[in-house]
Formats: structure tokens, C-alpha cells, sequence
């Protein structure tokens, strides 16, 4: 029977890293495509790394793949303007599912953001919703937008890991008092965000659109198949 093939996009980040380790571990999949910035050190003979620009990457050098992963995002801090934001959290995911889509991909998985929304009043929120807007515009078998609250995990950026440290222990904190509808609003883990993404890839979902936030989130981290 023939196995899977996937594209993923920040595949350096907190979740990427998680979530390239767990593919290639799945018995699902065989084929494994990342479009990194920077170069990696892999070695794997199922996995194909292109390296540089992703605006370089013409339409006729695109994998066929079934699935693309996109775990790609930036902060203000490090993209500086509002403009070198949205280049990397709404163009750059934007271009990548269209050259994917007309190479024959079925599906795109997506980690948004708790908030997402076209008319909030905070920037970031906005740029998140302008994504998920287009990305259900494109003719994709099925677009999973994943929407986590605050991410736990170890980063390897030595400059954020003392405010992560704060966040999780506030985490700690905060949890307990999140019930019933604030239950979506709970801190998730880096690993269960990139467990749920592959147990949705492989879900057969009837639905164009699926929208799955932190509480639903840890539920499908946890099971071994949907």
C-alpha cells in the first residue's frame, strides 16, 4: 500500500522540530519534503530538504505531496515591522499552499492562533485571520486550522527561555481556572500540537474547513488514532 508524503514549512521552529521527528517516525508516511531558510543538519534518505528563499521556489519545483504542514510564524520583535510580519506569517504560508495545491496536495494543516480573527482589534490576531480566510478560499480537499492557546515547550533561543519560564509557571497558575468555555484558553504543549496535527492529517475529515483549539487540541494529542 502506498504511504504518505508530506511538506512541511518551519520545520526549525518549536513545533516544527516536533513534528518532523514525528513524521518520520510514522509508519504513514514515506516521503518527507522541508522548505528551510537556513540549513539543517538531517540525514535521512526519506527526507528532502530545499534550502533558501521560499519566494525563490518556482511552481514547477514544488513536491507532490498529500499533505503540507505549515508551522511557520514570527513574532513583531523579530519580524521589526508590520510588513516583514505579514511576509512571513500570511505570504509565505500563502505561497506555499497554492504551489503545493496545483502540484496535487489534498490537504493543508495549519497552527494559527487562539483569537484569529479578520476584524480583532490586535494586529497579530488580524494577520492569523487574513490567513485562514484565504487559505479556505483555495480548492484543498481540507484545510485544518489549528488555533493554540499559550505554547509550551523548550525553545532553543537562549534570549526567550527566561519569560518562558515565567509563562509556564503562570501557566501553572492560570490552568485550574480555566473551565467550561475558558477551557479552549488552557496551555498546550509544543508535542501535543504537533501529535494532533499528524492525527488530523490522517483523520479523513468530511469537512472542507476544521477549526481545532487548545482543549480539543490535548484531546487528540492523547489518542492513538481518530
Amino acid at each position: 500500500m502506498k504511504r504518505r508524503s508530506a511538506l512541511i514549512i518551519g520545520a526549525t521552529g518549536l513545533i516544527g522540530q516536533l513534528l518532523v521527528a514525528k513524521v518520520r517516525q510514522h509508519p504513514e508516511y514515506q516521503d518527507i519534503h522541508l522548505f528551510v531558510r537556513k540549513k539543517i543538519e538531517l540525514e535521512d534518505p526519506h527526507v528532502n530538504i530545499r534550502t533558501g528563499a521560499f519566494e525563490a521556489i518556482q511552481p514547477e519545483e514544488y513536491p507532490h505531496v498529500d499533505d503540507v504542514f505549515c508551522c511557520i510564524g514570527t513574532t513583531i520583535k523579530k519580524a521589526k515591522t508590520k510588513e516583514a510580519f505579514k511576509q512571513v506569517d500570511l505570504e509565505l504560508p500563502l505561497k506555499v499552499a497554492k504551489g503545493a495545491l496545483e502540484k496535487g496536495a489534498k490537504q493543508y494543516i495549519v497552527v494559527s492562533a487562539i483569537g484569529a480573527n479578520l476584524e480583532s482589534s490586535f494586529f497579530y490576531n488580524r494577520v492569523k485571520g487574513e490567513l485562514e480566510q484565504e487559505l479556505c478560499k483555495l480548492d484543498y480537499s481540507h484545510i485544518h486550522i489549528l488555533r493554540p492557546s499559550l505554547l509550551l515547550g523548550s525553545r532553543s533561543e537562549l534570549e526567550i527561555r527566561a519569560g518562558e519560564k515565567i509563562g509556564e509557571y503562570a501557566a501553572k497558575l492560570i490552568t485550574p481556572l480555566l473551565k467550561g468555555r475558558l477551557t479552549k484558553y488552557q496551555p498546550v504543549s509544543a508535542n501535543d500540537v504537533a501529535s494532533a496535527m499528524i492525527l488530523i492529517a490522517l483523520n479523513n475529515s468530511k469537512q472542507h474547513r476544521n477549526i481545532y483549539e487548545s482543549d480539543w487540541i490535548k484531546q487528540l494529542s492523547n489518542r492513538k488514532s481518530m
